[in-house]
């Protein structure tokens, strides 16, 4: 059994402030809440609207993220993997980041990572019935736009005290692979860029980097690129671990409009195991807390599994369901074969997806409270 406490870290996703580029395309003041707002059943038993118990708040707000990192941080989470978006043209949906938690004056009690989200930006929000979704952003940038970007995270997040460190590593993680290596031009030339940067950031006396790599074998948006082989491309690469973001990406939801929780808990369940034996370097298993992306459809449109959004869901995800995976998790852990321990959850507040910690209006702060009974055991047992 591993003596090592394990780290409990959930992606946060930050379209819940305003930003320049979704004032261009969706008007003045806009964030995600309008769609969080606007959702409603699309289908006999589905609920929604989710109400988030906190209100529509802005989460660029310091005082907003210091009730947010109290909270996560009184409930056993150890830390935040922000999806962090540069395109080509810079930064986007960073001022959550840089003006609401950096700026919160908490923000030590739990540390942050970043989690590049390099996909393509489609313009879903909300997506229609019919037709594809125009591009907005690009996920593939150029070499030049890449270092820059490496400079901005080395200077703004890398330099942090608080930086989420695993294995001793500043832990960054790359959400599409294949189009990083797209960007800089095949694996020879990518290997070499990941090399220079952990030399750059050695040289900073920042320390080593922990790099991971996210994997899935099932695409939900439809310009998504998986790694047909995990084991080369973390090899080639000189990946540090591997990890899932949601369980979407693993297992299809065999039944429409909605697919049983529990039921596919065992599938991800028996994931675990698979990947560990399978990839060469540790997998960090993930919890997800629920799926339903109906929020980022017209709510006008009809319901049919079109393709996402327009997707199943999942169905009796409550906070004692959710419990259960996470002390399937615990155990899968425990076992000590997995090292260091880590497990990832989605999601911090993913509102339009329907996976979220976030307390709301039907289950209160069930889903947290789950958290912190699992992991509070798991603690007692280590510190005994």
């Amino acid at each position: 059994m591993s003596t090592e406490r394990i780290q409990v870290a959930a992606y946060y996703f930050p379209e819940y402030h305003s930003d320049a580029h979704n004032e261009r395309w969706h008007g003045q003041g806009w964030t995600e809440w309008e769609l969080v707002r606007q959702a409603r059943p699309r289908f006999d038993g589905h609920y929604q609207p989710n109400i988030p118990l906190w209100g529509y708040g802005d989460e660029a707000d310091p005082a907003i993220q210091a009730l947010k990192i109290a909270t996560a941080a009184n409930h056993g989470l150890a830390a935040w993997i922000w999806d962090w978006y540069w395109y080509e043209e810079g930064p986007f949906l960073n001022r959550a980041l840089e003006q609401g938690y950096l700026r919160a004056e908490n923000r030590q009690r739990l540390p942050f990572a970043l989690m590049w989200a390099n996909h393509d930006w489609l313009d879903i929000h909300p997506a229609k019935y019919h037709g594809q979704a125009q591009l907005l952003a690009p996920g593939r940038i150029s070499l030049a736009a890449f270092e820059r970007a490496l400079d901005y995270i080395m200077e703004h997040y890398f330099s942090q005290p608080n930086y989420w460190r695993v294995a001793g590593g500043l832990y960054f993680s790359i959400y599409e692979v294949m189009n990083f290596v797209d960007t800089c031009g095949g694996l020879t030339a990518t290997r070499k860029a990941l090399d220079n940067w952990r030399e750059r950031v050695c040289k900073l006396g920042l320390g080593e980097l922990h790099l991971n790599a996210v994997v899935w074998g099932l695409r939900i948006l439809q310009t998504e690129h998986k790694i047909d082989d995990v084991n080369q491309i973390v090899q080639a690469l000189g990946f540090d671990s591997v990890t899932s973001y949601v369980w979407i990406h693993h297992q299809p939801l065999t039944c429409f409009p909605a697919t049983d929780y529990q039921e596919y808990m065992c599938s991800a369940v028996t994931d675990w195991a698979h990947f560990r034996a399978q990839y060469q370097v540790p997998y960090f298993p993930n919890v997800t807390m629920g799926w339903d992306p109906s929020p980022r459809t017209v709510q006008t449109d009809g319901y049919d599994p079109v393709g996402y959004p327009f997707t199943a869901t999942l169905s009796g995800n409550t906070p004692a369901a959710f419990q259960q995976a996470l002390e399937h998790a615990r155990s899968f852990l425990l076992e000590g074969r997995t090292i260091p321990p880590v497990l990832t959850i989605n999601a911090w507040n993913e509102w339009t997806e329907g996976s979220y910690l976030e307390p709301d209006m039907r289950s209160g702060y069930g889903y947290l409270e789950a958290i912190r009974r699992v992991f509070a055991v798991e603690r007692k047992e280590q510190d005994a």
